[in-house]
């Protein structure tokens, strides 16, 4: 900002108001003014741009309080859409959302799993060039486009820094996304975007400090500090899944020994299920899969939890208590109000949340766990999706974030 620029003050003045609509509406001129500290001129200037703009408009009267009614202003949440794309292993998802999050319209695409850069932008490319034709189709402008993505991201460049599950590097999603649509492009890593979504829509509506963690293919977490999406110097906050929790554990991916991610991800409770297996366990996971241990996946893990064997909860007890250590020490240096849970391992409902809990309890220090709660999400596998466009709405409703 240059000091002294109308123009950014003015900007910043539209976007706190429209903020405020967005926050508090219906809501009045006056009551705008008096929330806001802005003078009843300069709100009713910029209440009359947002109205010609279409982003606002007047609604149901009032409560008078001895004058005349006050005209209500609401968001004009269906006149714009905004897009959101969802890129993981194997799959592409995107939706087009009103301007209050509502989804409108969704597509999906699968993914090879191998796959250059060029072919994964391609694909990119394809799958927001069909949510716009959908977006085309009801005759509504589209204001921008959010990208969430698995992996090392530099939102600032918008570019996808490293995914080791898709094995690509310097992937400029932002340049080359924007220069095809021509329309502003955001981009963030998948389980930060899941944050946002908690923050906008989610049970971290409220909520000035929480952390949503993602525990399933991989492990990583999303932190909100004082309204703010934290991201870290270089963009890499939140790498929980890559904190040590035992030093003589196995390999991790990484290079590292002992993370969090290669004793509780999925592939690593494969691993783990199949090494008990092949060391005599009994279980009905060795009918599942005919007695072809490489076959066993993940899905096959939760059937059989369903169906009570034992192996299959000793699993899930076990990945409870390995994310619960690494939750305590999050827990004790963040102490935030609320974590919130995602990713595939909450389908195994209590066998993880209880001994996760009870880990937590065990190992964070008592200061700090007191006032907190952990929680699984109710945005369940939409919260990516959702967390993707909801940067294109930040930048709408809140640009200085």
């Amino acid at each position: 900002m240059q000091t002294g620029s109308f123009q950014w003050m003015k900007s910043l003045n539209k976007s706190t108001i429209l903020n405020m609509v967005r926050v508090h509406g219906p809501i009045s001129r006056a009551e705008i003014a008096k929330l806001t500290k802005l003078t009843p001129p300069t709100v009713t200037n910029i209440v009359n741009e947002l109205l010609q703009d279409g982003l606002i408009v007047e609604s149901n009267l009032g409560e008078s309080t001895g004058g005349r009614k006050p005209i209500m202003l609401r968001i004009n949440a269906s006149r714009f859409y905004v897009i959101g794309v969802y890129a993981r292993l194997g799959r592409l998802d995107a939706a087009v959302a009103h301007l209050d999050g509502r989804m409108v319209h969704q597509c999906a695409q699968e993914l090879p799993l191998q796959m250059d850069q060029s072919a994964f932008m391609e694909a990119l490319k394809a799958i927001v060039k069909e949510a716009l034709a959908m977006a085309g189709a009801d005759g509504q402008p589209v204001l921008g486009i959010g990208v969430g993505v698995r992996g090392l991201v530099n939102p600032r460049l918008g570019e996808l820094v490293f995914a080791p599950h898709f094995n690509l590097k310097h992937v400029p999603i932002k340049t080359m996304l924007e220069e095809t649509c021509q329309l502003p492009v955001e981009v963030e890593n998948d389980v930060r975007a899941m944050a946002l979504a908690e923050s906008w829509f989610g049970q971290g509506k409220e909520l000035d400090n929480f952390v949503t963690v993602y525990a399933g293919a991989g492990i990583g977490s999303g932190i909100i500090l004082k309204n703010e999406l934290y991201q870290g110097v270089s963009y890499g906050a939140g790498e929980i899944g890559h904190t040590t929790i035992d030093i003589a554990g196995p390999l991790c991916r990484c290079g590292n020994k002992g993370c969090l991610e290669a004793h509780a991800s999925t592939p690593a409770l494969v691993k783990r299920a199949r090494n008990m297996m092949e060391g005599g366990r009994k279980s009905v996971l060795h009918e599942m899969v005919q007695g072809k241990l490489s076959q066993l996946t993940e899905e096959h893990l939760f059937v059989a939890l369903k169906q009570g064997d034992e192996l299959a909860r000793e699993i899930f007890v076990y990945a409870g208590e390995c994310l619960g250590i690494g939750l305590a020490n999050l827990i004790n240096i963040f102490n935030p109000l609320r974590i919130i849970v995602n990713g595939s391992l909450t389908r195994a409902g209590a066998c993880l949340m209880e001994p996760l809990a009870h880990t937590v309890k065990k190992h964070a220090l008592s200061s700090s766990a007191n006032n907190l709660s952990i929680t699984v999400s109710d945005l369940g596998n939409r919260a990516a999706l959702i967390g993707a466009y909801t940067q294109v709405l930040r930048k709408i409703f809140a640009p200085s974030a």
